[in-house]
């Protein structure tokens, strides 16, 4: 039953839709604190300031709507704050009522909006000294915040006596989307749990005008949006990269590396007459197209030496075009002895098909005179490791990139915590 009244204060209506449940009821009109349970709303604080710009409730006092799946209406509005190195941060927050599931609370701050619920049952708090945790129905919160929090002011009904100027101080933790807080007071303790909503239900539960505000910045509780994301590519980046190095570890076992040609030379054999191309005996290529890998092993010393290649298909004159330098050099210093580069060297040549070849040499090395001796070995269905890698790459990238855009939104979540990971702020 909704009950029609008078404020004794300035004469404005009142009306009362939380039945005897309400405590103190405040005057829409002058905004004075009046006694619901007195019969002439005896006044219990002056009238208090008037409403600010944007301090005007967004859903307005008397409206109702589906929420949670039941039918409430919003009878209580208050707006409170926290003074944090000097500067207010203050949130709203409306008082839904049900008379037959009682109160529950809509907080908005910057476009967040919370659902709240008073609960009975205590959390289990461990009062760690780096960062208490609070543990409630197995899962474990984290501390966030402790604050005084101040009511600067209010409209409406409520369940306690209500006062501008009313201090509590609130300990918040969270397990995004849920956070716990403690609110104390001189009289009583409080625990209440809520959870994050998105500002489009609470519009589309009360059948609001226009559309919510965009959320600034990162709520202390608000879900990370990549972190399902993170979970589901993360998993099936592991899939496939297991697959992967199953199908290629498979691929690497059959391979045949087959050893189809080697020969021993000398470069510069001759220091009046410059190195030649030559062409190597021919040679057969069994299996399949596969990879063939040429080594190249010589004896240069403090020198270098490159090789100019041509793999060369008899029946169909196609060539495999490459060149390869090996270089060697060493030594010491006051730093003790040092050398660098090697006196080996190889090279994948991709799809190489079956047929009879032959080899066109031709070395190239500096004006020294002295001789270079060196082997070229061909070996045939040889795998290369790296296009393996790139794809696991690949695949590593999604979940990096999500990581990442996760890390930085804890980053931004908890710089405005009292565990900021840094002095700096937003």
């Amino acid at each position: 039953m909704i009950s029609a009244l008078a404020c004794p204060s300035c004469g404005g209506p009142i009306t009362l839709r939380g039945f005897e449940l309400s405590l103190t009821v405040v005057c829409p009109s002058c905004h004075a604190v009046l006694d619901a349970k007195d019969p002439n709303l005896r006044v219990l604080q002056a009238a208090s300031k008037k409403l600010g710009k944007g301090e005007a409730p967004k859903i307005p006092l008397g409206t109702r709507g589906t929420w949670r799946g039941q039918p409430y209406d919003v009878i209580g509005y208050q707006i409170r704050s926290i003074v944090v190195e000097g500067l207010t941060y203050s949130w709203r927050e409306y008082l839904l009522f049900n008379p037959f599931y009682g109160f529950r609370y809509l907080t908005e701050y910057d476009g967040h909006w919370n659902d709240a619920v008073v609960i009975r049952r205590l959390p289990h708090v461990v009062p760690r000294t780096a960062q208490p945790l609070a543990t409630l129905d197995g899962r474990t919160y984290r501390h966030f915040q402790t604050a005084t929090a101040t009511t600067s002011f209010a409209l409406g009904e409520f369940p306690w006596e209500v006062h501008v100027g009313d201090k509590a101080t609130v300990t918040d933790y969270v397990a995004p989307p849920s956070m716990l807080s403690r609110e104390v007071t001189d009289e009583e303790s409080v625990w209440s749990l809520s959870t994050y909503v998105a500002p489009g239900d609470v519009w589309r539960a009360f059948k609001l005008p226009g559309t919510p505000q965009t959320p600034r910045g990162v709520y202390a509780n608000q879900v990370a949006p990549a972190s399902g994301l993170l979970s589901t590519i993360g998993v099936m980046s592991m899939l496939f990269a297991f697959l992967l190095i199953a199908v290629t570890a498979f691929i690497f076992a059959t391979g045949s590396r087959e050893q189809v040609f080697e020969g021993g030379y000398l470069a510069r054999e001759n220091a009046t007459k410059p190195d030649t191309a030559f062409v190597t005996p021919s040679f057969d290529i069994h299996g399949r197209t596969a990879g063939t890998e040429i080594k190249i092993r010589s004896d240069v010393s403090n020198s270098w030496e490159y090789f100019n290649f041509a793999l060369v298909n008899e029946a169909t004159g196609k060539a495999f075009d490459f060149g390869r330098e090996v270089s060697y050099y060493y030594g010491a210093d006051s730093d003790g002895p040092w050398s660098e580069g090697s006196s080996t060297d190889r090279a994948l040549i991709p799809s190489v098909p079956p047929g009879r070849y032959y080899l066109l040499i031709q070395p190239e090395g500096p004006s020294d005179p002295s001789a270079v001796a060196y082997t070229v070995t061909l070996t045939h269905d040889v795998r290369s490791g790296w296009p393996v890698l790139l794809a696991l790459g690949a695949l590593a990238l999604g979940p990096v990139l999500l990581f990442w855009r996760n890390a930085v939104f804890e980053t931004a979540r908890w710089q405005e915590s009292d565990h900021a990971p840094s002095s700096g702020g937003d």
